[in-house]
């Protein structure tokens, strides 16, 4: 069995969409660790385009929590409370986030969003007493702590290197083994309906400096 292992989508359809598209013919199920919701303009349609692919698991992460009120926004950064505020407005599909799993087995790996609540990057001091699918950092990587591996498969919607770039991890299960993807995908409709849906320039800002300049509508 071929899975695909996503997350941290943060309301970015176009981005979702590249995803979907680039991996339907190839797997069997899907698995997603969360962070549908937040930044984005589209947090209905990513999570009902989420919820309607094969075998889908969806984990809840940080975000879920927040948008649910299981935390507080005021203890977020205030450029995260600024995006919080523009995205939440139009989110009507809080039945859709209700009691989410933290996490889920697949062969020797636990998928959840992250460890302890804390951002992983690469070059993270860690003890582990397993192998982790993780998300929530917005970085791709795998490394091994303690001799275990922690793979995090990345951003689909909010790569924090490239904005016009999704990634994600494909997982066969009869090798054990996974793959690290990366992909391109038409970025400018995102940044067009945040302008079109007046969120705060500091936002627009923050996504542009994601983007080389010929990626930047105006």
């Amino acid at each position: 069995m071929r899975i695909a292992i996503f997350s941290d989508i943060h309301g970015n359809l176009p981005a979702l969409e590249a995803f979907v598209a680039d991996t339907r013919a190839d797997v069997d199920m899907y698995v997603c660790l969360g962070d549908v919701v937040n930044y984005g303009p589209w947090n209905d349609e990513c999570l009902e385009l989420t919820l309607s692919l094969p075998g889908i698991i969806l984990l809840e992460g940080n975000h879920e929590r927040l948008f649910l009120g299981h935390e507080d926004i005021a203890h977020e950064l205030p450029l995260v409370q600024q995006f919080y505020h523009h995205s939440i407005q139009n989110f009507t599909r809080r039945d859709l986030i209700l009691d989410l799993p933290a996490e889920h087995p697949i062969g020797t790996f636990t998928c959840t969003h992250t460890i302890a609540g804390q951002r992983i990057y690469r070059d993270t001091a860690i003890e582990v007493d397993r192998d982790y699918l993780i998300g929530h950092s917005h970085h791709a990587f795998h490394i091994e702590r303690t001799g275990f591996h922690i793979v995090n498969c990345g951003s689909i919607g909010q790569n924090r290197r490239r904005l016009d770039y999704f990634s994600y991890v494909l997982f066969d299960t009869a090798s054990s083994r996974f793959t690290l993807t990366e992909r391109e995908y038409p970025v400018a409709p995102l940044l067009t309906e945040m302008i079109r849906q007046g969120y705060p320039q500091p936002c627009l800002d923050y996504y542009r400096s994601k983007l080389p300049v010929q990626q930047q509508p105006s």
